[in-house]
This record gives structure tokens, sequence and C-alpha cells, in this order.
């Protein structure tokens, strides 16, 4: 079992429980972790016996475009997104943080973490 991870993917979105975020929307960061077994892919060098790094890109960044108005919302979906569309995954962790959410004071993220 490997580990591939790829970490602070950032996407401007219109996800947020107050109307004005999902009009205005707001940067994101979204990290994932994804466990597989990656011993073919040591062997052979080939794209096509390792997950895919592109293809969990490209997942993330259609479920980003989606507006939700809860984070839990937002990282469920893509977790059950990636464990659907890209094989190999044996278990996955999606973690959504949201840039200098609107809660009265400075803070620098509020984040939500699915491990599946």
């Amino acid at each position: 079992m490997a580990t591939i991870e790829l970490r602070r993917m950032e996407f401007f979105a219109r996800h947020g429980h107050l109307p004005e975020e999902r009009i205005v929307g707001n940067y994101f960061y979204v990290d994932v972790t994804v466990d597989a077994d990656l011993s073919k892919a040591i062997e052979t060098d080939c794209l096509d016996d390792t997950v895919n790094y592109q293809q969990i890109y490209d997942v993330v960044k259609r479920e980003m475009g989606t507006p939700s108005r809860l984070l839990e919302h937002v990282a469920g979906r893509i977790a059950k997104a990636l464990q659907a569309e890209v094989p190999g995954i044996a278990h996955l962790s999606v973690k959504v943080a949201k840039q200098n959410p609107p809660l009265g004071g400075k803070t620098e993220i509020a984040a939500v973490q699915i491990i599946k």
C-alpha cells in the first residue's frame, strides 16, 4: 500500500451558508490523500498501473464548481465521486478549507475533512 497526495489545490467557488457567500464567492483549498496498491506501477513505470493525479484533480475541480451551502457537502461529494470514478483507491481523505471565513473575527481557514 502507498499514499498519493494532492495538497492545497486552490479554487475560487461559491460555497457558503450565507447568500452573500454564494454571490461573492471565496477561495478554497482542497487536499486529497489516497491509499492504493502501487506495486505494479513501481515495477512497470506505466501510468495505467497507478492512480492518475490528473483524474483526481479533474474530479475535484468539477465538484468545486457546484455551489453548496456546507463544506461537509462539498467534501462528501468529492469523496463519493473519487471513489466512483478513479480506479484503484483503497482509502481516501478529502479536506476542503475556506479561506477567511465570515466568522466576525480573523480566522485563516475553516475546514472539513472526510475520511473513507
